[in-house]
């Protein structure tokens, strides 16, 4: 039963890994990023078109190619989230508008713009359903290793997953070395920190902030293709993806901004987050209507109680960037 729990939590957790990662990685940079739920919806429905266009107009099911049903969404994926990143830094780093408003409107804009691009998938297969799959190539993104079912609950705990999994557990060690151990990654923490110092140090302050939200928000949109084509199976549904997108932005507090905490945090914030439909689903407990969303909302919970110790220790390596979420003016310094 555990090895069960583990996996589900485990399929929900990636999605909040690519998410934390992402937004770990702008926030850095000084900018606070309250897209990301936005973001991923963006990259889940840019993904889910480019499946679409390739399964239902590029291809017949005899002549598809694996490479091209993998990369054509996850290409569409990155674009869209790209292009969400490009709209903040321009916003926020070029115009200097507000961060908090600026992240909320994207997060708008991208349930908004996913619920209509998903209905009108759904309109042009005439099928008459409420909802459109695209299982040939959530098929090839699902793929496992052949040998993981002859493993028993290790190959259920760890090996029984799609490769973006392993993709966001890579992309998480290679964010927390880059920001501690090269000198591109002490320019981004410094930018985050002291804009004017960095400046005045040589550091490219707006190439920075851009680098950083672009590739943040691009990392981030993996986390809506992982839950579209994996946790989804392929049907589209932006229901649960802008939770798990708060979820996300709440898991970078928790993990006190590392990326190489995020790992174990997502697999923590999965776990809780689905402790009350495994319950209910193996019959352990009968539960109160009331109870439910009580424990939908300890994740949160516990995200509170880390911010509050956090900030009684006062050690500064857990604490957010000195300037995250303050536009910076050169002319100030």
């Amino acid at each position: 039963m555990f090895a069960t729990f583990f996996h589900r939590a485990v399929l929900t957790a990636i999605s909040l890994l690519f998410g934390c990662t992402g937004e770990i990685i702008t926030e850095k940079s000084g900018n606070l990023n309250l897209g990301v739920p936005g973001v991923m919806c963006v990259g889940g429905i840019s993904g889910f078109t480019g499946a679409f266009l390739y399964e239902f107009f590029w291809s017949t099911p005899e002549t598809a190619n694996w490479f091209l049903a993998i990369m054509i969404p996850l290409i569409f994926c990155l674009l869209g989230s790209l292009i969400m990143g490009l709209i903040y830094s321009f916003l926020t780093t070029t115009l200097r508008a507000n961060q908090n408003v600026t992240g909320l409107a994207l997060t708008i804009l991208g349930a908004g713009l996913s619920d209509f691009l998903g209905g009108y998938l759904v309109k042009q297969t005439n099928s008459g359903g409420a909802f459109v799959s695209i299982s040939l190539s959530s098929k090839y993104y699902m793929a496992t290793l052949p040998f993981a079912n002859d493993l028993g609950w290790f190959g259920e705990m760890f090996l029984s997953y799609g490769f973006l999994a392993y993709v966001a557990i890579i992309i998480a060690v290679i964010a927390a070395i880059f920001l501690k151990r090269t000198r591109t990654g002490l320019n981004l923490r410094a930018v985050g920190e002291n804009p004017a110092t960095a400046d005045a140090n040589g550091i490219n302050v707006i190439k920075y902030k851009y680098f950083a939200t672009c590739i943040g928000c691009m990392i981030s949109g993996l986390g809506g293709l992982f839950y579209v084509m994996n946790k989804a199976s392929g049907v589209w549904s932006s229901d649960n993806l802008e939770p798990l997108g708060w979820l996300a932005v709440a898991l970078v507090i928790f993990t006190v901004w590392k990326p190489n905490l995020a790992i174990p945090g997502a697999i923590i914030f999965g776990g809780l987050s689905i402790l009350s439909y495994h319950i209910s689903a193996n019959n352990a407990i009968s539960l109160p209507l009331e109870a439910k969303p009580l424990l939908e909302m300890t994740p949160y919970i516990v995200t509170v109680v880390v911010l509050i110790f956090n900030s009684l220790r006062k050690k500064r390596e857990s604490q957010p960037p000195e300037a995250l979420g303050l536009a910076y003016f050169r002319e100030d310094r």
